[in-house]
């Protein structure tokens, strides 16, 4: 296993997301407080589409060859990290992802203990949020301990890639910010997963496909 650093921390290839399962598995499982965007808790019980991206799109993880990633050994440490994040953050569990060239799509579920006050399901009733691009890593989350919020679980993620890159004298950056999104309803939660399973047979027309 790929370790995280001092923080301790195509469709045929995710049978599990086709159909209803998935859903059905984290339907009125997980659930986050009702709350306004300007006061979101990014430690908060939720499902998060991620996007993170290579430094100037460089295409550091591989190709797409008739619809498939082919990875190169820094691309397979980042879907070994991805996949790993469980382990070291033992509240998420992972959806859909994809690594792609030069970045990757992910969901992440923060399913911590469910508190005994009021709260709206995650894939049901959670309030109308939108989209957010982080300014920086660093956590400006107000809320919460900081080592068990969504920045510190991409943080974590990011730095296992960078140290096997580091390690074995391979050029490489992360760009600086990353993307996420709070997945409101069941209907959000199936076109992410079916887009970013997607992601490698619409590659030639993708807007990150770019060097």
């Amino acid at each position: 296993m790929i370790g995280f650093g001092n923080r301790g921390v195509e469709t045929d290839d995710y049978p599990s997301l086709q159909g209803p399962t998935m859903t059905e598995k984290f339907r009125n499982k997980y659930r986050i407080p009702s709350a306004r965007w300007a006061a979101w808790d990014y430690s908060a019980n939720g499902a998060y589409f991620v996007t993170i991206c290579v430094a100037n799109r460089a295409h550091d993880f591989g190709r797409v060859v008739d619809g498939k990633m082919q990875f190169t050994p820094l691309g397979q440490c980042a879907e070994d990290c991805w996949n790993d994040i469980p382990a070291h953050f033992p509240f998420v569990d992972l959806g859909a992802h994809q690594i792609m060239p030069n970045h990757l799509h992910g969901v992440v579920v923060i399913a911590k203990p469910v508190e005994t006050h009021d709260h709206a399901s995650v894939i049901g009733h959670a309030s109308a949020i939108g989209t957010q691009n982080f300014a920086s890593l660093s956590p400006k989350n107000k809320f919460g301990p900081q080592s068990r919020n969504l920045a510190s679980i991409i943080r974590g993620f990011k730095i296992g890639v960078t140290k096997f890159a580091r390690a074995n004298n391979i050029p490489f950056a992360w760009q600086a910010r990353y993307h996420d999104h709070v997945i409101r309803n069941d209907g959000e939660w199936e076109r992410i997963a079916k887009y970013i399973i997607a992601n490698p047979m619409n590659w030639k027309n993708d807007e990150f496909n770019k060097k």
